[in-house]
């Protein structure tokens, strides 16, 4: 067997032409969705995922801001910046791109945007009533996630779902939406004793370990679903997941690529959760 491939580029491009019709309705309303992007230094990968976060609010319509500062900007000064966008009625979302300079607090910069503007998902609150399973902005790589499982209608509830990686930002928040999805899940990390004795009873696999071609078949069940989360950069120039893709396309039903798998669909949950919050007002 080979794997049916699930591509976020794809479903990514058919979500995106719906947000832009979407987004085309409200401003014949006076709603235009209004996203700041916050860049602090020259990170080349934080520029690259910037530039791209700003072309895909051009391609629905979404009003962008990108606010660019140095390195060695004061903690305070980047709070306060914060603040006058919280304020500012044209602005829907707000994204500080990370990772931030070690002078600066992630968690006092994720904590100072409102949560009524917390379209990354981020914010504790957020956080909460995720856990909770309440309405709310749902952390953007995870719910494309289970976006990409859906549009498969591969089937959530009852099912075992193991997630390698307990990063705040993917493991630990996918495993909570396909919980609150009825799944029952399993999270294996470094310190994961026997860990493909529990891979290899995965319907479905999560692989967030940010590790090159980590997961090989010997980790996955026949017939499974793989998501591959990781982007990696080899001594080649090239990208690759954490998964071995050749290898495990010929054990598992379904597997996400690398890159045009899990990376469009990020960012396009980013735009969705915008719009969502510019219709709230």
């Amino acid at each position: 067997m080979s794997a049916t491939i699930i591509s976020g580029k794809e479903l990514a491009a058919s979500k995106r032409q719906e947000m832009k019709v979407e987004v085309e309705q409200l401003s014949k309303k006076g709603i235009v969705p209004g996203l700041a992007v916050i860049l602090i230094g020259e990170h080349p990968a934080s520029k690259s995922y910037v530039t791209g976060k700003v072309k895909a609010c051009e391609e629905v319509g979404i009003r962008s801001l990108l606010i660019e500062k140095p390195e060695d900007i004061a903690e305070e000064e980047l709070l306060n910046l914060i603040d006058s966008l919280n304020n500012d009625k044209d602005v829907h979302g707000i994204l500080v791109q990370l990772p931030l300079p070690k002078h600066i607090s992630e968690r006092a910069v994720i904590e100072k945007i409102s949560p009524e503007k917390d379209v990354d998902g981020f914010h504790p609150i957020s956080i909460g009533k995720m856990m909770i399973g309440e309405e709310t902005f749902l952390p953007c790589t995870p719910f494309g996630i289970v976006e990409m499982l859906k549009s498969k209608e591969i089937k959530l509830e009852g099912k075992h779902v193991v997630v390698i990686g307990r990063s705040n930002i993917v493991g630990k928040p996918v495993g909570q939406l396909l919980l609150n999805e009825n799944a029952t899940v399993t999270y294996c990390h470094s310190r994961t004793e026997n860990m493909k004795d529990l891979t290899k009873q995965a319907d479905i696999l999560i692989v967030a370990v940010g590790k090159a071609n980590f997961v090989d078949a010997s980790y996955v069940k026949e017939g499974a679903a793989v998501i591959d989360v990781g982007v990696n950069r080899l001594d080649t120039g090239k990208l690759c997941g954490d998964v071995v893709f050749d290898e495990v396309k010929e054990v598992a039903s379904y597997l996400t690529p690398v890159p045009g798998g899990v990376g469009p669909m990020t960012i396009t949950m980013l735009l969705h959760n915008t719009i969502i919050s510019a219709k709230r007002g």
